[in-house]
């Protein structure tokens, strides 16, 4: 199918959903664009993460977060990843087996444990941001500094308004099945 063709259909259904037809196009048109966007960050990762000393990417994901948010129990570090607890569990233990992640007491609750970035993951962490920031930086050489601060404040923008609405949606949900 056509982008125009793909523009018409969704402008033919601009009434049942009560979004106005321009604005669909132009959803679409976003939509269309980060679409493309994720391919390229997915093969930019891939590039990237040759420097991660082996980790794969869901790994470093979590001593990201350990890092950035400090020590967490696993079940919160699941939430914040938006992964299943299980999952987390099995990576974090190959974290710890590498040295990367460490098992802390929990203060508050001495039966359970904190899960902390150890000095050796924050070392990796910082120099795959630094090689991170590289690369963007590079790829927006041609920008001026102007609009890549709007672009940053736009996308921030979408990223909160995704959150609040897949939140909101999910509060829906959880609503309607419990009636």
């Amino acid at each position: 199918m056509t982008a125009a063709r793909s523009r018409d259909v969704t402008r033919d259904h601009a009434p049942a959903c009560g979004v106005p037809a321009s604005r669909l196009d132009t959803a679409d048109q976003l939509t269309t664009s980060l679409a493309r966007f994720m391919r390229l960050i997915a093969r930019a990762k891939a590039q990237l993460s040759s420097g991660h000393e082996g980790l794969e990417h869901a790994a470093f994901v979590l001593v990201a977060h350990l890092v950035n948010e400090g020590p967490r129990r696993l079940t919160t570090l699941a939430e914040s990843v938006l992964s299943d607890p299980s999952t987390v569990s099995r990576q974090t233990a190959g974290l710890v087996r590498q040295g990367l992640v460490e098992r802390q007491p929990d203060p508050e609750d001495g039966r359970a444990s904190l899960l902390a970035a150890t000095a050796e993951g924050e070392r990796l962490y910082q120099r795959a941001r630094h090689d991170r920031d590289v690369y963007v930086a590079q790829a927006l050489r041609h920008w001026n500094q102007r609009d890549i601060e709007q672009f940053v404040s736009l996308l921030e923008r979408l990223t909160t308004d995704f959150e609040a609405y897949t939140h909101e949606n999910a509060l829906a949900a959880e609503h309607s099945a419990a009636h």
